[in-house]
């Protein structure tokens, strides 16, 4: 089954808002660490430069890289308005 590598910025403002970005789309994994590594000087980027390992990491802001199967849902449940 086909995958996509799917990268995210993701800065945190006060007082804890998230302010995520998309940047981009790939086929490939080593196409979407490119990708991080052409913006991770940029300013703003530069502020939180890594990629993240949310299993790892403390500081969850910076780059993130998610694989994902096309033509599958991801999220197969309702949800609840706050």
């Amino acid at each position: 089954m086909k995958t996509v590598f799917v990268v995210r910025h993701l800065h945190v403002l006060p007082p804890d808002e998230e302010d995520v970005k998309l940047i981009g789309v790939y086929s490939t994994f080593a196409l979407a660490r490119a990708a991080v590594d052409r913006l991770r000087l940029q300013p703003g980027f530069k502020d939180q430069p890594s990629i993240v390992n949310p299993e790892l990491d403390d500081d969850r802001q910076g780059f993130y890289i998610d694989e994902y199967r096309v033509d599958t849902d991801h999220w197969t449940e309702g949800y609840e308005a706050i």
